[in-house]
Formats: C-alpha cells, structure tokens, sequence
C-alpha cells in the first residue's frame, strides 16, 4: 500500500522519473564566458546559513555501481574534487586527477550536441584556469564534497545553467543505455534466479525483475549512507524466499523502482522532519494550503530542543497569538465542518517513520487515515497537552513535538525510536500515553522539584494527557479544579499549600519542605502529611507577620483538607502519582495567580474576618 501511494504522490507532482535523470541539490556555479574564460563562482546557497544550496529537479545521474567502478564521473554534476580537483590532501590528489579527466571527456563528448560545452571542457584542462578556480574556492570556504555543476554568460548577458537546459538530453540519454550495449551496468539489472518475466509489484504488468533497486538519498543523519540505502534489498539468502535471487522477491520493472524511489527521495527532501534517530515525512491525497496543514502544528519548531522553554515566560498577549498563529488543526476542522473547505473531508493522510542501518532503509511506521481524523486528534493532542502556566498568568498550548518529546527524558538527546514513535502515534492517532512514558515523566518531575527547579510545562503537560487518555484517571482540567475530590490530587494540593506557607513564613531556606520531602509525600502521603501540618501550624503560620495572611493560609488548608473524605492514603500508585504532581502543581500556580493579583491574599483572608 506504501509503495503504491508513493507512485501516485509522484505522479501528482509531476516527478521527472525517467531512468538517467535525479533531482540534485547544487552548492557552487561555475561559470565562464562564451569563450570559456573564467568569471568566477557562484555560491547557490545564498545567505541562508543552513541552505545546502539549490535544487534543480532533472539532473544527470549515472548509476551508483557504475560509478563505484572507479575513476569514472557523473555528467554536467559533480564535486568539487572531481571537477576542478580541490582536494582537502595531497593524498586525494591522484584519485581526483583520473576523475576530474574522465568528467572533461564527457563534456568533450557531450559538445557534439551541445557545442558550448567545448570551450568549457578546454578551460577546465588548462592547470592555469583550475588553480585560479580554487583560489577562489578557497576564499569562499568551499568544501571538496560540495556539489558544482557548469554555466556560461550568453552575449546578451543573461546567465545559462547548462543542468537548467534540455539540449543534452538526447545526447546523455543515449550515453545512458549505451553503457548496457558495452557490457556496462546503467542501472538496475534484471534479475536472475527467478523467471525470465514475472508481475510487477506496482504495476502488475509481466516485466523483467530488476536485480537491484535505485537507492533512497537523504538519510545520512539517520544512520544512512551518504551514498544512499536500499528500501527493497536482497542480498543475503536470509532475506530471500521460493529459491528466487535479489530482486526477484519483489519483482519490478525499472520504471516502477524509478518511480518509487523518486517519490520517496522528494520527500525526505522536502516533506521530512528529523526527530530523535528518525527522520518523519507526510504528505496529503490532495493540496492542502499551507495554513491548514494540521501536522505542521504538531512538528512545528521541531530542531528546537527546549522549543516549549524559550517562549514559556512571554505575556499573555504574546503567548495568545502564539496560539491562535499555530491553532491550522483547528482552522482545518472548521473549515471542514462549516463547509468551507468540503473537500478537505475526502482528503486522506499519508506518514512515514524512517532510519536506516547498515545499507537499509528501515521503516519504523507506517499512518494512514482520513483527514478529518487526522486534524481532531491533533486539536485533541494540543487540548490534552494545555496547561496554565506556572505563574498562572495565562495557559501554555502550543507545546512543540520536541519540547514533549523531551518531557520523559533528561536532555533530548537521550530520545529514542520507539519513544519518537509511541508518542507521534498518541498525536497523531489519539491513542493513549503509555505508562512508561509516564512513569519517567513523573520522575523528571520529582527531580525537578527535589533541585529546586520549576518542571518544564511540557512535562506537565505530558502527565495531564496521560490522565485525560487513561480509563483509571480522572480527567484534568487545565488549571486548578477545585471540585475535584480524588485523594492523591487533593494531597498534591495540600503540599503546595505547605510550601507556600514555609516560603512566606521563612522566605528562601535551600531545602525546603518540597525539596525534603515532595518524594515521600507522593508515595505515601499518610506517613508524611500530617507531620508535616503539625510543622506547619507550630513552626511557620505563626512566623507570617500578617495576621490576614495567616489567617488565608490556614482557611486553604482547612478547606482543601476538609474534602478528603478518609485520611491521607497510605501509600500512592504511579498513577495515582501522576495525580499528585497535578494537584501540586495546580495548587501552586493558582497560588502565584493570587500573588500577582496584588496582595489577594491579605484582600481575601480580610474579607473572611470580616464575614
């Protein structure tokens, strides 16, 4: 089904699938006049720093294993190593040398259909012009590997890219399926040990079996080679099956392993997201406009590490159009049910968790499903993860996958695959927040507090999906519930209210009640709590100064005490945990919304006197 899905998104966007012909992503010109002089370099990468350079959709490319040979060279696209011998050694020097000569007679060969490509090819063998071009290479901090590819200045002066032109077509072509005429490999070979014609997998028409596949660029970073990998590989007799050989186990023809091959390598350059070891890519049945497009909410700022950290303090203001500028899960399902956008109700979703080892690409998941379920469960994704701020100014939405992602772990760097893998599948399917997620959730969450820290919203966040998505839980609210009478969220609440009271009694004292003793409260309230009321009413109420405020503090702990309908629970599970950690938390951000609410506190507890 993946495969298939694949031939139509290439046909859709009109890839060139043509054996012979690659997209390629191009760093250097090198361009000359009409009379082969040097005119200088071009950097295609512009001023974006993290640019690679530019694409140019239909560029020559010879096959991988005939390239492997040895000294041989792509046509019209190479290195910089192999087209002007800008090594990084000495010791690269004679490789390059037989290289750099084979990709000059290809543009001597190639100026019979395309005659200005002679005058380049004997500027390029003249030693005088190469080390010119290197020095400017050079002051441009050009690497060897980065890509360069060839352009002339015309007489009326406008610049002409030679990959940009189709006048070599005919000629490379030709070139191409010569080399299998020579006894050359152009590619992938017909199969052998199976039958001469057998069903294409994608087509269904009888075709020869392809030996081997055209291999998927782009997944270096993710355990890939740089030369590419193999989706459909079968090398070893492990992987083999019926007494067939290689590509025979999933036979197609040329023109369908181009095409998929194709379709996927656009992806992962254009539709990818590189996540924890993974790199995840998507796509749509049909044009979805950028502003609807509900996965982009969910991978938004996803290079960010601490994406949900470095915007957590802004003002509310700052933080609602944050909001609103993310909500396109939410715009798309309005559209959708508002008749808007009818359409966008047939739609169907596509997405695709990829790594590679060791030559192979590995396909870690595989999604599909209508659009419109796709974009209710990421409003259900950023409504679960909502929670208020830590000061309780205004609610934290827009957590990016990163920042979640990061929640269970000490530095997301530690992320891995499977953790990448179950929790786009709770934002993307709805499905729920494993207990494992959570239980390493709720313990970043101890160590945070135990250290003093305030835990990162995203953590909290995370541990309030896991509660709304779980039978055994009740349902969280985004801030402070104040009918809510579970026991462990009403313990966590009680620990707030005496932290906040040793805090305005004795003001910073390193370790604190929350530091000594959150762990022990969460685990089993009953041996800690009452302990530590009694602290409280002998050792810190009456050290606050003002007689209102202490008054306040010991109503909230009365009023929150007095709903618990048994004692303190001797001891607490994970989930139950979980519930402390949210009833704590609440607590205190309520809390700081009174503080900043002018002294509402001392406004409150004088109003109880007086009533």
């Amino acid at each position: 089904m993946m495969l298939h899905e694949l031939v139509i998104y290439a046909r859709r966007e009109g890839l060139k699938v043509q054996p012979g012909f690659e997209p390629e992503t191009i760093r250097w010109l090198l361009v000359f006049s009409p009379e082969a002089k040097f005119l200088g370099v071009q950097d295609l990468a512009g001023e974006e720093r993290k640019s690679k350079g530019r694409e140019f959709a239909v560029c020559p490319a010879a096959p991988s294993n005939w390239l492997l040979a040895g000294g041989r060279a792509n046509f019209l696209v190479e290195s910089l190593q192999t087209v002007v011998c800008y090594c990084k050694s000495e010791d690269d020097l004679p490789k390059a040398s037989v290289k750099h000569a084979f990709f000059v007679d290809l543009l001597d060969q190639a100026s019979s259909s395309v005659p200005e490509l002679a005058p380049v090819a004997a500027a390029l063998n003249d030693p005088a012009v190469l080390e010119t071009i290197r020095t400017r290479l050079v002051e441009n901090k050009a690497k060897p590997t980065h890509k360069a590819t060839l352009a002339i200045i015309q007489p009326d002066g406008t610049l002409s890219i030679f990959v940009q032109r189709d006048d070599w077509h005919g000629w490379w072509l030709q070139f191409f399926h010569g080399l299998d005429t020579r006894g050359e490999d152009p590619g992938p070979r017909p199969a052998k040990g199976g039958p001469s014609m057998m069903r294409c997998f994608l087509s269904g028409e009888l075709v020869h079996a392809q030996r081997t596949h055209n291999k998927i660029k782009g997944l270096a970073d993710v355990g890939g080679q740089p030369t590419g990998d193999v989706l459909a590989g079968f090398d070893k007799d492990a992987f083999a099956s019926f007494g067939l050989k290689q590509g025979a186990n999933a036979a197609m023809s040329q023109q369908s392993a181009k095409v998929y091959s194709t379709a996927l390598n656009h992806l992962i350059r254009h539709r990818s997201h590189r996540l924890a070891g993974t790199k995840i890519a998507y796509w749509y049945s049909g044009h979805v406009p950028e502003q609807l497009d509900a996965l982009a909410d969910v991978l938004g700022g996803i290079d960010l590490p601490e994406a949900d950290e470095t915007s957590e303090d802004a003002s509310p203001s700052v933080a609602r159009e944050k909001a609103q500028a993310m909500s396109r899960a939410r715009a798309a399902l309005d559209a959708i049910r508002t008749g808007k956008r009818p359409d966008l109700a047939a739609y169907r979703y596509y997405a695709l968790t990829l790594s590679a080892n060791a030559g192979r690409v590995v396909v870690r998941d595989w999604m599909e499903g209508s659009f419109e379920e796709l974009v209710t469960a990421v409003n259900a994704w950023f409504d679960d993860l909502a929670i208020v701020h830590r000061q309780g100014q205004h609610v934290v939405a827009n957590h990016k996958f990163a920042a979640v992602l990061a929640a269970p772990l000490r530095d997301l760097k530690d992320a891995s695959a499977p953790l990448t893998a179950c929790l786009w599948r709770s934002a993307v399917k709805r499905q729920p927040i494993p207990h494992e997620v959570m239980a390493q959730t709720l313990a970043r969450v101890r160590i945070d507090l135990i250290q003093g820290d305030s835990p990162r919203h995203a953590r909290l966040g995370l541990l309030k999906a896991f509660c709304n998505r779980n039978e055994r839980t009740p349902n969280m609210k985004t801030s402070l519930d104040e009918f809510e009478t579970h026991p462990a969220y009403l313990c966590g609440r009680i620990m707030a209210i005496l932290g906040q009271i040793q805090y305005r009694a004795l003001g910073d004292v390193g370790a604190g009640v929350i530091q000594r003793y959150y762990a022990a409260a969460s685990a089993t309230p009953a041996l800690v709590l009452g302990r530590l009321i009694r602290t409280a009413q002998i050792a810190h109420l009456p050290k606050i100064e003002s007689p209102g405020l202490r008054q306040w503090f010991q109503n909230q702990l009365t009023e929150v005490w007095s709903k618990l309908s048994q004692p303190p629970p001797s001891a607490l599970t994970l989930e139950e945990q979980t519930l402390f950690a949210m009833g704590y938390y609440h607590q205190s951000a309520h809390r700081s919304e009174a503080k900043d609410a002018e002294a509402a506190p001392e406004e409150a507890a004088g109003q109880q006197s007086n009533s």
